[in-house]
């Protein structure tokens, strides 16, 4: 099998504790099977219903030996601990205020099964993005196009190198602002880009940043400017931009039909964007549509010549994506399988918690009655029901390990995006307190009547894994609402009274919580305020915990080409990006036999 000049020396970046990938993978599934405290970590656990029930989730699902030393330390201390600290020097009771060895091997184990994510450049020096193209991208963005394009570039010259032919397009899945493509598109790159985008609205803006990128131009208009003009003083302000009125103003001023033609009334935005194609310069072809699957045949027929007929034979394209929101990332990689014009593959994926499940809830009851697949907020388990076949998991190995396979619902699949080595104590202090105020109204609004518990086996068996609630999901408040407990209550209920999305809950809330005093407020808010270190320390053990699960979806990915070995000739999994600038940094190769 030939070898490509882009791939790094391991299939996957896992840990030296494993002599191959094979072993890694195995260990891999193993554990996230396995494991109860990481299955109740990842999937078992909501903030919502942390305070519904007593003793709590803190007390009922944290091991005993690990909950004195989790309260013990400050959050960032527990971060430290659980992500930076050398474990290698500890012994089992070595003293007061040390880690119980149960936790320090569940740490242990977390680290070696999250795959490495430290980042060396494609090349030393790389070209700098031009302001006209860098138009719009933060710095985050201009971090991961610069270095992506980089990667795109050197991967297609090892295709070409490899095979004696040049790819001819780039399809961008889910190209948003299309940054990734006009990068692609414009010097010294200058390829062949096809953005796909579901987006209207999205696409109309990415061509007005073409035009100032001077990839196109703007479309030349020609209007009698006098007449246009007396047809505006005479319009309200607020229409400039509607075509009909600006007809219906000009034909009460008597301008004829004749007279009309000579002004071209349409917004600025309805104006189209021109593309020159030039010999040796890149082009852009944006396709509208939304992808529920794998199949381009719809995408390749409205691309430039191939109206009619599409031959996938003259085409050698290339999917590409920096962060393909939920299964996007899934429709990517198999679109090498299922087009033969699709000749390799290189995906970044994100937004895991926009995937969906496709195994359902699992024959077996597991050891705990919720961990992975009936979680405290029972919203989850109604979409494990959906059995999707385009969600998680996608590889046959994943799908079937142990006869019933690998899940993850919702919950552990957000978790994964957390990024818990990035945070900082401000940031930490504020997500804690607000997850904290979120479990305390919840438990108000059990107490007042708002909400009730929802028992998910016999109604006697009272424990945290039997009960939880039927949340109230308010969402996001206005920033000063978060300045106190006494605000965010006021701020919720005002939300959930006056805004229209919330009707079903205007009634309820206005009888059970529009005579709840301040000084009630500030009684629950006393109630559970030592408490507030057992939410943190929880929720830092589910996002600590949680990189082992963004570690299993990109491991299924990596699997899934593995798998298709008659097509796929090389796959191969690495990081692309500075973990500290975007931390879904690893990309997921595969090239065509």
């Amino acid at each position: 099998m030939t070898k490509f000049q882009s791939r790094p020396e391991r299939d996957l970046p896992y840990s030296d504790d494993f002599s191959s990938a094979e072993e890694y993978i195995e260990s891999l599934l193993d554990f996230t099977t396995n494991s109860e405290t990481f299955r109740f970590l990842c999937g078992g656990v909501h903030i919502l219903d942390f305070f519904t029930t007593e003793p709590g989730v803190f007390v009922a699902a944290v091991p005993k030996e690990w909950q004195a030393f989790l309260l013990e330390n400050e959050p960032m201390a527990l971060l430290d601990f659980l992500m930076r600290d050398d474990l290698s020097s500890l012994s089992p009771n070595s003293g007061p205020g040390s880690p119980p060895e149960s936790l320090v091997h569940y740490v242990k184990d977390i680290r070696r099964l999250s795959l490495r994510r430290s980042f060396q450049p494609s090349k030393p020096k790389l070209p700098i993005l031009p302001r006209s193209v860098a138009l719009g991208m933060k710095t985050k963005k201009v971090h991961e196009v610069t270095h992506f394009a980089g990667y795109i570039d050197r991967l297609a010259e090892d295709i070409a190198e490899t095979r004696g032919k040049d790819l001819t397009h780039f399809v961008d899945f889910g190209s948003g602002q299309n940054y990734l493509g006009r990068t692609l598109a414009s010097p010294p790159y200058n390829k062949h880009i096809v953005a796909v985008e579901s987006k209207e609205a999205n696409m109309a803006g990415a061509k007005d940043l073409d035009i100032l990128s001077g990839l196109a131009e703007k479309e030349k208009r020609v209007r009698n400017k006098k007449l246009y003009h007396r047809i505006l003083d005479a319009t309200d302000p607020s229409q400039h931009n509607d075509e009909e009125a600006l007809k219906r103003v000009a034909r009460e001023l008597g301008v004829t039909d004749q007279e009309l033609a000579t002004i071209d009334l349409r917004s600025r935005k309805e104006m189209q964007a021109t593309y020159t194609v030039q010999e040796g310069k890149g082009t852009i072809e944006y396709v509208v549509g939304r992808l529920e699957h794998a199949d381009l045949t719809g995408v390749l027929s409205q691309l430039r010549g191939c109206e009619n007929e599409v031959d996938q034979d003259k085409l050698a394209m290339m999917a590409v994506s920096i962060h393909s929101c939920g299964n996007l990332s899934h429709y990517g990689i198999r679109s090498m399988v299922l087009n033969p014009c699709i000749h390799a593959v290189a995906i970044v994926g994100c937004c895991y918690n926009l995937m969906t499940e496709k195994l359902g809830p699992p024959t077996f009851k597991p050891p705990f009655s919720r961990p992975s697949l009936q979680p405290i907020n029972a919203r989850v388990a109604r979409e494990a029901e959906k059995r999707d076949p385009q969600g998680f998991p996608m590889s046959e190995r994943v799908s079937t390990y142990n006869h019933d396979g690998i899940r993850l619902n919702i919950t552990a699949r957000m978790m994964a995006c957390q990024a818990p080595q990035n945070w900082t104590e401000q940031e930490s202090t504020g997500f804690f307190t607000r997850h904290f105020y979120r479990a305390v109204l919840q438990k108000m609004f059990l107490d007042r009547g708002v909400i009730s518990r929802v028992y998910h086996g016999e109604e006697a068996d009272k424990s945290v894994f039997n009960t939880s609630t039927n949340p109230v999901v308010i969402g996001s408040l206005r920033k000063q609402c978060y300045t106190s407990f006494a605000a965010y209550v006021r701020g919720a209920i005002a939300k959930l009274t006056t805004n229209s999305e919330f009707s079903q809950y205007n009634e309820v809330i206005t009888e059970k919580m529009g005579n709840i005093t301040d000084e009630e407020i500030a009684r629950y808010e006393d109630a559970f305020r030592d408490r507030k270190r057992e939410l943190s320390a929880v929720w830092s053990l589910m996002a600590f915990s949680a990189c082992v699960v963004e570690s299993l979806i990109v491991t299924d990915r990596y699997l899934f080409l593995r798998e298709h070995s008659d097509i796929v000739q090389d796959s191969w999994v690495e990081t692309v990006f500075d973990y500290r600038e975007s931390p879904r940094n690893l990309v997921v190769v595969g090239i065509k036999r």
